[in-house]
């Protein structure tokens, strides 16, 4: 791999920098200030809807994957095998590294929809189980395109997010550096292969890939693969027919990790699902340092219960930080050639990984605060996902406008955008065949014909300023990607865009399928725990206000 291409400042709409901060430190003030992080607040780390402000939500549990991405990013700029495979200093990487993990990690779960990895989950199974006679209009989609609903995932959807649906008129969303973006593509591919797919592969005599670690959950969506595909060019990470992670990705799953791990073990001991002699017999024969130095803790009458816990997170925090690094470092060569297909934190020959993690499995996942609340985030997101789908597909389109009239409208404009050439072209075109059929129908009538006649001319115009634009407006916005335009471009760009929406007016009805169902689950997978619980109850009619 090429650090200077891993490291790209490049963005995938070029822009120029206004004052003292580098690209990357940019990219912080663009994350800090949109709206999809703001709304992590009300999002499920692990116990859903609770009312306990001592409990982590999704953005305290990103701004402590956050605060330990930024010591990996230090540990980086001041080694000297990073300097030797970056050719840079320590003081120029200080600049670079620790503020590039930093984003990331705190991007790490702008995807995720409400009620946690559990509504990852939900979408999946809803999909998965959707009648074919009742639901035509999914199962009318290519292959790829439903397995981008069946193997729903939250890091897909964040890609989403942070290219696009932070939607300021035009489509790039957050418009971040390609290092950025690159590093936060933990499964960065195209194509997961199912249980199904792989067992017909492997009757055909085929080689599997699902060992990779890219590979491990579905990656990218279809409306995202151009972009995909830009960023992973970039950075020099496509190799052959696979997309390999970004080294830098491996220390922020390991920030993930371990931040969730040990804040899990603390927010289930504040909610009494387990005590210290509990923690302390999870350690019994294990006579490691740090297994040690954590019964020792258990064991200070000194110390109360809360001390010791606490005590107990920062050991475990210090221990797991110094192990992922080491990891990282040790493997890096193989981790350039695509070869590493491990976690940072669970290459643990103490096991200490390992009997932490016991605590989330026995404790906390089966609590039966978990399951209760989780079924309520079932019934919420189920009944969401039962009325958007019916009422946008409903034969009568006053359902239709009344679901839309609901969802935000910056999702709709966003993918009417995206989709922007191809959508009025094709929205010409059938209007055109519409007519022609139209006017065959009622050639015998004179009175009849000469109306349809008269739409004709009206829209031949219309298709004729269409592609009068057509042409400019390409040019233009593709130019992007490799220019910084100048003001009058972007005015042009700006006014011939328009002047293509004023005559063509293209809208929600005429996307494809796919992106109505894009939509719906932008719009649901973006609210927060409480609004989606306050939304369903409203359409519904649980509550009236």
């Amino acid at each position: 791999m090429d650090w200077k291409k891993l490291l790209s400042s490049e963005r995938l709409r070029k822009s120029g920098t206004t004052d003292i901060r580098n690209e990357f430190e940019s990219d912080y003030g663009r994350i800090i200030y949109s709206p999809a992080l703001r709304r992590m607040h009300d999002k499920t780390q692990v116990f859903p809807l609770t009312t306990d402000d001592n409990i982590h939500s999704r953005l305290t549990h990103s701004n402590e994957v956050m605060s330990l991405g930024y010591t990996f990013g230090l540990k980086l700029s001041k080694s000297e095998l990073i300097q030797k495979r970056t050719n840079k200093s320590e003081l120029e990487l200080l600049r670079i590294l620790p503020v590039l993990l930093q984003n990331v990690c705190l991007v790490h779960d702008i995807g995720n929809a409400p009620f946690g990895h559990f509504g990852e989950t939900i979408v999946s199974d809803y999909f998965k189980n959707l009648d074919k006679e009742k639901h035509i209009q999914f199962h009318a989609l290519d292959a790829h395109q439903k397995r981008d609903f069946i193997n729903y995932d939250g890091n897909a959807q964040g890609l989403r997010v942070l290219t696009k649906l932070q939607y300021l008129d035009n489509p790039f969303g957050l418009n971040l550096t390609y290092a950025t973006l690159a590093s936060y593509l933990k499964y960065p591919n195209f194509e997961k292969i199912n249980s199904d797919e792989a067992a017909e592969l492997k009757s055909q005599g085929r080689t599997l890939d699902k060992k990779y670690i890219e590979k491990s959950k579905h990656g990218v969506f279809v409306s995202e693969k151009d972009y995909f595909e830009l960023i992973m060019s970039e950075c020099g990470l496509k190799v052959g027919d696979r997309f390999l992670r970004h080294p830098l990705c491996y220390l922020m799953e390991a920030a993930d990790s371990i931040a969730y791990i040990c804040m899990d073990m603390e927010d289930g001991f504040n909610k009494s699902l387990f005590d210290i002699e509990y923690v302390k017999n999870l350690f019994e024969g294990n006579n490691s340092l740090t297994a040690v130095a954590i019964k020792k803790i258990c064991d200070d009458d000194l110390l109360n219960s809360n001390t010791k816990i606490v005590n107990i997170r920062i050991k475990l925090i210090g221990y797991f930080v110094d192990l992922a690094y080491k990891n990282f470092e040790e493997n890096l060569d193989k981790i350039e050639n695509g070869e590493f297909n491990e976690e940072l934190v669970k290459l643990d020959k103490d096991k200490i990984y390992q009997i932490i993690e016991k605590i989330s499995i026995n404790k906390i996942f089966k609590s039966r605060e978990i399951n209760y609340l989780e079924s309520t985030g079932y019934a919420v997101f189920t009944g969401l996902l039962d009325f958007y789908i019916e009422f946008i597909f409903h034969s009568n389109q006053k359902y239709c406008d009344r679901a839309k009239s609901l969802i935000s409208k910056s999702i709709i404009d966003c993918t009417i955008e995206e989709n922007l050439i191809i959508l009025c072209k094709n929205k010409l075109n059938e209007t055109l065949t519409k007519l022609n059929d139209e006017l065959d129908l009622f050639k015998l009538n004179q009175q009849q014909s000469e109306i349809i006649n008269k739409k004709l001319t009206e829209l031949q115009g219309k298709i004729d300023d269409f592609n009068g634009h057509k042409d400019d407006y390409d040019h233009l916005f593709k130019k992007q990607f490799t220019t910084i335009l100048d003001s009058e471009e972007k005015r042009k760009l700006s006014s011939i865009k328009q002047g293509i929406m004023n005559t063509v007016e293209p809208c929600f009805d005429d996307l494809d399928n796919y992106f109505k169902f894009r939509i719906i689950l932008d719009f649901i997978s973006g609210m927060t725990d409480q609004y989606a619980l306050n939304h369903y109850q409203k359409i519904s009619g649980q509550k009236i206000n």
